[in-house]
């Protein structure tokens, strides 16, 4: 917090106030709206969207993340309870809490230890289709609320309603941002006009509610809203304790993953950098808070970020005046929101996720690399067919799953010399010379117990294919390690060698590399020479017996 307030001048105070203010807008329908995808009363998801923002704009590293409910996690989140409770109950509600403090200490413990790499190893493609699986199930789940009865049964004026918004909604993100810029408005005007477009319509529903008392027609509103803030206190259930372990790491997993996607996106338009552990800190100071305030966990948000940056949020202060903000409407006269009708809220969610049906990655891994292409549809899948917390676990399963395969399969080069220079090139790709008694062959990644099998085969394929080679040069310009496995296979690979005649040499090792080589008695015993350069080895070896 010292930083970016030691550094703060009244410039940038104008921005902040503006972003505070539209964010603030934002949230109310949005906060609560997720709130009902969690299974919780509409007024938690405001409850969440005040000491949470706080708290990250203390601890955290973004200048315009936007902290608060997400659809994503409270998606997760009501996954995660709804087999321990019913859904809106008091258990639920102390269970929720329960979850985001679970969460939150999961996060604070990562970043005190320093192991924000760890979201490195969730691939793009398999975030995408965990995005899009969950988008659709989110869509899914509140169709029952727009047509106000459940699946295949109707309520006529919740279904007008609800449809009325959707549409108005749907025309909105289409049209209203390029109709504003035709009227006059600068263009980051317009968009944030566009972006309000849910506020506008939920505003237009309630007010219609009121007037055709459509509430004493059947359509459900959010009922009372009590008044006031929430009551700083911290009531768990001892005996959910293990129950909530599990979900609270895959959703502070998934918390991490998202905010860093949000606030990385941003940082790269501001050219700041972002330092991962203190994400790690921030985000679970907020979820603490949330927990403390009888929230629900909280994550960074794209749009609503966005929506952040482009009203002009120059510091966390627009996340502070956003929260204060909240923290009035809930202490002001407040009986209007108990009139929000609840088919609109439902259309303003899927609205909402179906911006996040993003297929752009799709489209690219088909064309780029049908292995993550698979892995993206196989996420969505499993989040479909088994769950939010089955489909991140099969998206971690696959990401390491594909990282493995492709190294325990490393690319191997037949080299050749071009002719007229020094230059060594695979042969398969450039037309370079080879001698008939020696074959190089480079190795482009790390030898470990993963590959080693997969490389000696290979070497084995390429001799047989050779049977006039008496010297082996293995090129490790692309090794960046050798673990003791594969030190054993190379000892192993040198002891065959011997016996038939076939001189083993190394060439263009890495100093690391080989500094534990010589650690070893593999250079001792080496049936051959390491040599500095492949066009040194190619010069002593060329055309010698």
């Amino acid at each position: 917090m010292l930083g970016w307030l030691k550094q703060y001048r009244r410039a940038l105070l104008a921005g902040d106030v503006s972003a505070g203010i539209v964010v603030a807008m934002m949230m109310i329908p949005q906060g609560m709206a997720y709130a009902m995808v969690s299974g919780l009363p509409p007024v938690a998801g405001i409850y969440a969207s005040i000491l949470p923002p706080l708290l990250y704009a203390l601890f955290g590293s973004s200048m315009t993340q936007s902290v608060g409910p997400m659809a994503i996690i409270a998606l997760m989140t009501a996954a995660a309870l709804a087999p321990l409770a019913a859904a809106g109950s008091g258990l639920y509600m102390v269970l929720a809490a329960q979850l985001a403090l679970l969460s939150g200490v999961v996060l604070l413990a990562c970043g005190l230890l320093r192991i924000g790499f760890l979201a490195n190893f969730f691939s793009r493609p398999v975030m995408s289709g965990f995005t899009i699986g969950s988008a659709l199930l989110i869509a899914w789940g509140q169709l029952a609320t727009l047509v106000g009865a459940e699946l295949p049964h109707l309520h006529v004026p919740s279904l007008l309603l609800g449809g009325a918004s959707l549409l108005l909604l749907l025309m909105a993100r289409a049209w209203l941002a390029r109709l504003l810029r035709a009227l006059g408005l600068s263009g980051r005007a317009a968009d944030i006009g566009a972006r309000l477009a849910p506020m506008l319509v939920v505003i237009g529903a309630t007010v219609l509610v009121a007037l055709c008392d459509l509430a004493g027609a059947g359509v459900h509103t959010t009922g009372a809203v009590p008044a006031g803030l929430p009551g700083l206190n911290l009531a768990v259930s001892n005996a959910h304790w293990r129950p909530l372990l599990q979900p609270a790491l895959l959703i502070g997993f998934m918390i991490f993953l998202i905010s860093m996607s949000a606030a990385q996106t941003l940082a790269l338009k501001r050219q700041e950098k972002l330092h991962s552990n203190l994400e790690l800190i921030g985000l679970g100071a907020a979820n603490i808070g949330s927990a403390l305030s009888g929230g629900f966990p909280v994550t960074g948000s794209m749009s609503r970020s966005a929506v952040n940056f482009s009203a002009g949020a120059n510091t966390p202060l627009a996340s502070v005046i956003t929260a204060l903000l909240l923290a009035v409407a809930l202490v002001a006269p407040n009986r209007w929101l108990a009139l929000l009708p609840l088919p609109t809220l439902a259309a303003t969610i899927i609205v909402a996720v179906l911006g996040m049906l993003e297929l752009e990655t799709l489209r690219v891994a088909l064309r780029y690399d049908r292995g993550d292409a698979l892995a993206l549809v196989a996420t969505a899948a499993g989040v479909l067919a088994l769950g939010v917390e089955a489909g991140v676990v099969i998206g971690v399963m696959l990401s390491m799953g594909t990282l493995i395969w492709r190294a325990s399969r490393p690319h191997i080069a037949v080299l050749g010399r071009i002719a007229g220079s020094e230059h060594f090139r695979n042969i398969e790709r450039y037309p370079a010379g080879t001698d008939p008694g020696v074959l190089l062959l480079r190795i482009d990644a790390g030898l470990f117990f993963g590959n080693v099998e997969a490389v000696n085969e290979r070497i084995e394929d390429e001799l047989a294919a050779h049977p006039a080679v008496r010297h082996l040069v293995l090129v490790l310009s692309g090794v960046n390690a050798i673990d003791t496995s594969a030190l054993f296979g190379l000892a192993e690979l040198n002891q065959m060698l011997r016996h038939r005649g076939i001189g083993l040499h190394l060439a263009e090792v890495k100093g690391p590399v080989l500094d534990r080589l010589k650690a070893s008695d593999l250079l001792a015993t080496l049936n051959g020479k390491v040599f500095l350069s492949t066009v040194m080895a190619w010069d002593e070896l060329a055309g010698k017996p």
